[in-house]
């Protein structure tokens, strides 16, 4: 009921008992279910005073979800989706770069290695032959 289980309850109907004596418990008890039936009837009146005033968009709205988190979960999930796959695609596009990236240097290091190749067999045969050096290659600028 209240979240209080039979050994709780039994506890609770001792205590009153022995606090305010049996011809008062009743009286008590009565008073203490009127004030729980007011301040339900307080916040069934609040509920649904606040769906009229927010429109038709909240008519499924809970008290639970006036909880900033709750409320949240409830009517961003699909921005927050949105934004969760904006960020996956971005890693992917990330991740593309940094691959071409790796390949760009592979290819870089390869030509270079071939040019001195081509340098130093042309020199071994006592050539006098002008080689062009390598164009200034930038990888961080393509």
């Amino acid at each position: 009921m209240f979240g209080i289980d039979a050994l709780e309850l039994i506890l609770l109907i001792v205590l009153g008992v022995l606090l305010f004596g049996p011809e008062k418990l009743p009286e008590f008890s009565r008073k203490a279910a009127r004030v729980v039936v007011a301040v339900r009837d307080i916040a069934n009146n609040a509920q649904t005073q606040l769906r009229q005033e927010l429109g038709p968009e909240y008519a499924d709205l809970e008290i639970k979800d006036l909880n900033p988190k709750a409320f949240i979960a409830k009517h961003m999930s699909a921005e927050v989706a949105l934004l969760e796959e904006t960020k996956r695609d971005l890693k992917g596009a990330r991740d593309t770069v940094l691959d071409a990236q790796s390949t760009i240097k592979d290819a870089a290091t390869l030509a270079r290695s071939e040019t001195k190749g081509i340098e130093n067999s042309v020199k071994g045969k006592g050539a006098t032959a002008v080689v062009a050096k390598p164009l200034p290659f930038d990888i961080e600028a393509t």
